[in-house]
């Protein structure tokens, strides 16, 4: 029987241009290169310039993923942007994406923190199912170098700035796991395990941004758990194994992290793409950075299966798959 899929038709990435190694924190706090490498698989990271918005990066991406579909943004029916680093309280930043663009139909914001790009994914793809848009922009962007106590050693050296979008179309499909498009998600929260990684500021609390807080091991452990499962569950929904994925492109939040989960699933490191060592943790654009730059050096080719799975504050947690 033939269906409706949501396939992808082009991405694009964009990074500041400023590199910070793990260097420049030995500066001012008491950590090493070694010590970061050793514990997370970090050794550099971007940062957004004075004055660059998160709109500035998901802008950027957007673009170059307009140029690898050829398209322009007139071509969109709707803009889906993940980020827990927004320009503004209100309105979305996906506007500001919108109106740079020239696009039309609409445009809204996610936030599921680095777990947003599959919340918003797994969105597009109800759209496009239900008939409501034929093509979506799916954005991840971050800046949370805002938003970082840099007197923390345990949080500040981990994360990075930068964007990712994905464009994905409306076309038919069999039916079948054979199929291009998005084949499945999982979705998941549980807002009892707030606590473990959160920001301690907001509109309604404190009036403040606030900066960034988290229990490492907590979430570790909470990762590679619920991460190996959601993965499992996208796979059994589409009557999958992994065997029969090409290749993984998981959030890129810690390398003993991605390295746990794939050896949970029963996955190698040779079919897991890695990008933290270059950009650190990015959030919501940690997966879409990462497909991209997959994309871009040949390692995901039409046809290949690709499951893609992130954890972040909430916590929230999920995976989807999509054949290209």
């Amino acid at each position: 029987m033939s269906v409706i899929r949501a396939v992808p038709v082009g991405c694009g990435h964009y990074l500041p241009e400023r590199v910070v190694p793990n260097s420049e924190f030995e500066k001012t706090l008491d950590t090493s290169n070694e010590w970061i490498v050793a514990r997370t698989g970090i050794e550099r990271r971007h940062f957004a310039a004075e004055g660059e918005k998160t709109s500035d990066l998901a802008i950027r991406a957007a673009m170059a993923a307009l140029a690898d579909a050829g398209m322009t943004g007139s071509d969109l029916d709707a803009i889906i942007l993940a980020t827990a680093t927004p320009d503004q309280t209100f309105p979305s930043t996906a506007t500001r994406v919108q109106s740079a663009l020239g696009a039309g139909g609409y445009a809204f914001d996610i936030q599921a923190v680095c777990a947003g790009f599959i919340y918003a994914l797994a969105n597009a793809n109800a759209q496009i199912i239900s008939g409501q848009a034929k093509r979506v922009m799916v954005i991840g962007a971050e800046t949370f170098s805002r938003i970082l106590d840099f007197t923390d050693r345990a949080t500040c050296v981990l994360f990075g700035d930068g964007a990712g979008a994905l464009i994905l179309e409306a076309r038919e499909g069999a039916g079948g796991p054979k199929d291009a498009g998005i084949l499945s998600s999982d979705l998941n929260s549980d807002g009892q395990f707030n606590d473990l990684l959160y920001v301690d500021g907001g509109v309604s609390s404190t009036g403040t941004v606030g900066h960034l807080r988290m229990q490492g091991r907590e979430v570790f452990k909470h990762a590679v758990t619920k991460l190996s499962a959601s993965g499992m569950a996208a796979m059994e929904q589409a009557g999958v194994t992994p065997a029969d994925v090409a290749l993984v492109v998981p959030h890129q939040a810690n390398l003993r992290i991605i390295s746990a989960v794939a050896q949970k699933m029963g996955l190698p490191m040779e079919r897991i793409v890695v990008t933290v060592q270059d950009h650190g943790n990015t959030s919501a654009a940690s997966i879409p950075l990462a497909m991209s730059e997959a994309r871009q050096d040949g390692r995901i080719k039409t046809g290949d299966l690709i499951l893609m799975e992130a954890i972040g504050g909430g916590l929230a947690w999920g995976a989807a798959l999509m054949r290209w």
